[in-house]
């Protein structure tokens, strides 16, 4: 049964070359019944007119958005006090607000073209404003806990949260597990959380090589997490290794694993990964304003890693610009504009899990679509370049329910 026809001047499947003049046909269940080819319409005459280019909704392979709404709010350029900061904002939040900005985050992804999300958060607001709001996507569910001594307890919490989260899951809502950072997990946590999410079949997120202060912090015990841990009364021994080499002695790499930020990752490093079969998401500009870092993307696509990109969080930048971040990575890369879009769409859509799922316009797959506005396009390299560059969402789409259009 039809449910819907969508037809536009250009067809972007992710799945095979853009057809000219084609349509994607959703059923009653809210997937792709069929993509149809057209034929080229016939130019009208004067000045080019603008064309409309239906693709797969984007794909945003890292967020936070319980933090939406922070923009703009914690400006210091170093990090640890930077975190300090938010922690801090974070505290004067309730769990009212939280929700309040995990459902504004979810809308305004949807404006952006973004269909799908790969979230971490603490607070367990954006899987329930996931299924509230008939969204799609992965939301990781947090634990901390830098003190090996603490493990036991962190982890048995953490356990009886995410067993009260699982209500939320459905056909388009899954629940994740996220260890957080060496700088806020200590080694034992790791290797048990790990193991108590693969044993309730949940895939893993864990923010990693994110920062020179993380070797810093590992090999050497000092550094700035290093301070603030023996401010904390943590003094901590050096694990004698590096962030994913210690990922690795504790058992946290493997295919489920979606590993974030990766800007420090040596050669050695993305062997490591590609031999556990873990998938990267980088987001180029949080890291640049961080950092003044970048991950190997283009290594990591050479060495076959699943790579998807994301934007994190609004505290980190603002506003949030999903195909911003393509064209960062697309530069770091020298990648082509095809090659850059394939990073938040069938890209992403494989290193968060949900390759089969969303992230190109296939039959079965579920109807998510976005609409985009670009100038008279004539070759499909044309067509995706200016929907990387210049093209403005209209609409957008999740299972064939029409969720955002642009006010005129």
């Amino acid at each position: 049964m039809t449910a819907l026809r969508l037809a536009a001047d250009w067809v972007v499947t992710m799945d095979g070359a853009p057809l000219r003049g084609g349509a994607v046909v959703v059923d009653a269940a809210g997937r792709i019944a069929a993509v149809e080819p057209g034929t080229a319409p016939e130019a009208p005459p004067g000045p080019p007119a603008r064309q409309t280019v239906l693709l797969p909704g984007l794909v945003n392979a890292h967020t936070h958005l319980e933090l939406t709404g922070l923009g703009g709010t914690v400006t210091e350029d170093d990090f640890v006090a930077w975190i300090g900061h938010l922690i801090r904002l974070l505290g004067e939040r309730d769990r009212a607000e939280y929700l309040a900005a995990a459902r504004q985050g979810i809308r305004d992804n949807w404006a952006i073209g973004v269909t799908t999300v790969a979230d971490c958060g603490a607070t367990g607001t954006v899987i329930e404003a996931l299924a509230e709001l008939g969204a799609s996507g992965i939301a990781y569910h947090e634990v901390f806990g830098p003190d090996p001594a603490a493990a036991d307890a962190q982890l048995a919490a953490w356990q009886a949260r995410l067993a009260e989260l699982r209500r939320f899951e459905g056909p388009r809502v899954r629940l994740g597990a996220s260890p957080h950072a060496p700088y806020s997990v200590s080694a034992p946590l790791y290797r048990r959380a790990a193991a108590h999410a693969r044993a309730e079949g949940l895939p893993l997120a864990v923010h990693i090589a994110e920062t020179p202060l993380e070797d810093d912090l590992l090999l050497r015990g000092a550094g700035g997490f290093a301070e603030r841990l023996r401010a904390r009364g943590l003094a901590l021994a050096p694990a004698g290794v590096g962030p994913l080499a210690l990922l690795e002695r504790e058992e946290v790499l493997g295919p489920d694993l979606l590993a974030i930020h990766c800007c420090t990752a040596s050669g050695e490093d993305l062997d490591r990964l590609a031999r556990h079969g873990a998938a990267v998401a980088h987001c180029p500009r949080s890291n640049r304003r961080h950092h003044g870092l970048a991950a190997p993307i283009g290594a990591m696509l050479a060495s076959g890693l699943r790579v998807g990109v994301g934007t994190d969080s609004e505290a980190s930048v603002h506003p949030l610009d999903l195909r911003a971040e393509a064209r960062a990575a697309r530069e770091l890369a020298g990648l082509d504009a095809q090659e850059a879009l394939a990073l938040i769409t069938l890209g992403a859509a494989r290193a968060i899990g949900l390759g089969d799922e969303v992230g190109a316009l296939v039959t079965g797959r579920w109807a998510d679509l976005v609409a985009v506005a670009i100038p008279a396009s004539e070759t499909p390299e044309q067509v995706y370049e200016a929907v990387l560059t210049v093209g403005e969402v209209e609409a957008t789409w999740v299972g064939g329910r029409e969720v955002h259009r642009r006010s005129a």
